[in-house]
This record gives structure tokens, sequence and C-alpha cells, in this order.
């Protein structure tokens, strides 16, 4: 199975410092944002993952290459002008689907998690698996409802909010081009005809969407990793 990871976003909530840096390369902890998501991959037995980009993408190709130094085949979907979520994942899908699979992991390029990759599997009656987790301050009304049985619905008594990291099948964007809009329609299209399910992470997430938060993820980040030196 291959991942995709979304690079293209101009990360205007995020300025002034995406004005000359992608949001994906911007730094916490001492690395980019883009290379805990190529750890986790590798760590979780992945090894081809698409990278779509626009905004200031040529940065991203330089920084990261070939994918060589983190064990990793990378590949870049170019879009020039960025597409919504949807049609950046229809342009790059002969490059995520094949005849190996036509399961694909997709990632946010603007969050960080300790979600353990490799938990996801896709599931046998469902055409998506998103990871859904406790609501945070900034979205406290969240996203969807988890059911006993696992399927996620666009309303319910608890809601819970997407991670940004999914398991989906090519199947979702049948009849779909490049101009599809957002993942959101597609995901909630699919929930009223009972194809997602949703997978509850209880361990840490963030959504680098400010400069904030950003400076909040570089403080813990580093303070956990100085935790760490400290037994060692």
């Amino acid at each position: 199975m291959k991942a995709m990871i979304l690079a293209a976003g101009k990360g205007e909530r995020m300025r002034p410092l995406t004005l000359a840096t992608p949001k994906p390369l911007l730094c916490a902890g001492g690395k980019p944002l883009i290379v805990y998501h190529l750890e986790h991959l590798r760590r979780a037995g992945f090894r081809d993952v698409v990278i779509n980009h626009a905004w200031l993408g040529d940065q991203i190709e330089e920084t990261l290459g070939n994918g060589e130094q983190f064990g990793l085949s990378l590949h870049y979907s170019r879009e020039g002008e960025p597409l919504e979520t949807a049609g950046g994942i229809v342009r790059a899908l002969p490059l995520i689907t094949g005849s190996d699979s036509d399961w694909f992991l997709v990632i946010n390029g603007d969050i960080w998690s300790d979600f353990d990759l490799s938990r996801l599997e896709p599931p046998a009656d469902a055409d998506a698996l998103l990871v859904v987790t406790d609501n945070p301050p900034h979205h406290p009304q969240g996203d969807f409802h988890r059911t006993d049985e696992g399927f996620l619905t666009e309303t319910g008594t608890e809601m819970l909010t997407f991670t940004g990291i999914s398991l989906l099948h090519r199947c979702l964007f049948e009849g779909l081009n490049d101009q599809a809009g957002k993942l959101g329609p597609v995901l909630r299209k699919a929930m009223g005809e009972r194809r997602v399910k949703g997978l509850y992470h209880s361990g840490h997430w963030v959504d680098v969407g400010t400069p904030e938060r950003l400076k909040a993820l570089d403080w813990q980040l580093g303070n956990r990793e100085s935790k760490r030196d400290g037994k060692q």
C-alpha cells in the first residue's frame, strides 16, 4: 500500500511564516513537520510515498529529494495552482493506486500526531477508515460521531474530531476529476451510504494551523527531547 501526504496548501493562516517557507517545512522540535510523517510512515512499513505540492513546492523537493535519506521512495504530484484536497487526491491516483492495492493512506501535511500508522487496516465493510480523536479547544464542536459499530455519521450525541489521517479506497473518487473540490463532501456522501468507519486515537494530535500552535508544539517536542536526554 502507498501513502500520500497533502502538502499543496498556501498556509495562509500561518503567515508571515509561510511567505517564504511551505507549511510542511516549518519546524517543530528541531525538524520539519513533514519529516515526522516520513519517519512514522517508514516505521509503519510504508515504502512508497506521494507528496502533492504547489506553493513553494520546489523547496519541498529540494529538501526531501527522492526519499533515500528516510528509507523511502518519494514521488511528487506537482499541481502548479493548488487543487483542493479531493482534487489533489484524484490528480495523484495514478501514483498512489495500482495493481497492488486500491487502498491508500492519506495524511494532512500540517498536523502532528503520535498515532501508530501500523494500526490502519482496510475495513471489510467500508470504503474509508478515518482516525478521529477528542475535540481540541479550538474545535469544540468536533466533526463526526462514531457509532457503537464504528461507523461515522455527521451528527450524534458525542462528536469527535477528524485528525487528517485516513485510509481510503479509490472507489470513493469514481467519476470525479481534479476539480472535485474538498475531501469533506466526498466523505460525507460516503457516510450517508454507511461506507466510512472511524478509528479512535487517544494519544497526542495537533492541528498545526496557526503560528501559536506551531510554537506550542515546538516547546512540547523540545521539552520531551530534553527529558529523554536527561534520562540517558
